[in-house]
């Protein structure tokens, strides 16, 4: 009886998001995924669409919210350099796909373009990921801005709950500044506007102590190998994945290459496992913050 549920609901799931359906399998496993099941086979036409906001019209926004999708989901990417054999867009990539599965396991959420840029290094002096082309970098105060006026513009759609996210490790400071800010603000009218930390920090810790207890390197900094893990679970037409290019590298070659890590230990099933943490990690936050919703 559970394989056809998880049969059904993997192949809905996989025709609405980009991961091959082995991927969805793994990182989905049977308990979770009769709740998406539900989802897309009860719920009104509408529910059924994309939980991408870049893909629906507004009235359909707008008949989202309120038919009780009340969350809103704010998840930060980040264009920067990872190595000779990772793309630019890692944290993009990762980032859209793993916002979708939080919004379909939390069932009300929908969520918000992913902002593609965050503080990378300086741009004038050519500091940390601004030493290699291809790299963005927003200062501070325009990322806060930015991410201040997403939320803001979120508030405005009549989302009863905002949560920011982000998958690159610099400027989580500033994303828990703008939730704090906001929160402050709009809770008198019943808004409440939450960081959410553990979806970065909280899965860093689990997979590196993964990585220890299974014998892998850890020293695991930058584009090594949960990084590129991550980005093999996704990559299954192997356009972002450069593998003769795959080479550990740290200390004063990170300079020169961008890698302070081993990415030669990476494989897709990890990066099932630390997805897999990431969702849960953040869905599992939420949940908690929501039940302190007062």
């Amino acid at each position: 009886m559970c394989a056809a549920r998880c049969e059904l609901s993997t192949s809905t799931y996989a025709s609405r998001f980009p991961l091959p359906r082995r991927r969805v399998s793994a990182i989905f496993p049977c308990l979770f995924i009769p709740s998406i099941a539900v989802i897309f086979s009860a719920a009104p036409l509408f529910a059924q669409r994309s939980v991408y906001i870049e893909d629906l019209t507004w009235p359909e926004v707008q008949q989202a919210i309120q038919s009780g999708k009340t969350s809103a989901i704010i998840y930060t990417g980040s264009t920067e350099q990872n190595g000779p054999h990772m793309a630019i867009g890692k944290h993009n990539f990762i980032a859209r796909w793993v916002a979708g599965a939080i919004a379909i396991k939390l069932g009300d959420a929908l969520v918000y373009p992913t902002l593609p840029f965050a503080p990378t290094g300086d741009a004038v002096k050519r500091t940390a990921h601004m030493r290699f082309p291809g790299s963005v970098s927003l200062t501070a105060q325009t990322y806060r801005s930015v991410v201040h006026d997403v939320a803001l513009s979120a508030i405005d759609a009549g989302f009863r709950n905002v949560f920011i996210m982000g998958d690159h490790g610099d400027g989580q400071d500033v994303l828990g500044a703008v939730a704090k800010e906001l929160d402050a603000h709009q809770r008198g009218s019943g808004v409440r506007v939450f960081y959410v930390p553990d979806l970065y920090f909280r899965e860093k810790q689990q997979a590196h102590a993964y990585e220890a207890s299974h014998g892998l390197p850890t020293h695991d900094v930058h584009a090594g190998t949960d990084d590129t893990s991550e980005l093999m679970a996704l990559d299954a037409q192997h356009r972002w994945i450069r593998a003769d290019k795959l080479a550990p590298s740290e200390g004063a070659q990170t300079a020169r290459t961008g890698v302070d890590g081993d990415p030669t230990k990476a494989s897709a099933a990890l990066g099932d496992i630390f997805i897999r943490y990431k969702i849960d990690d953040a869905v599992a936050q939420i949940r908690q913050l929501l039940g302190t919703r007062r």
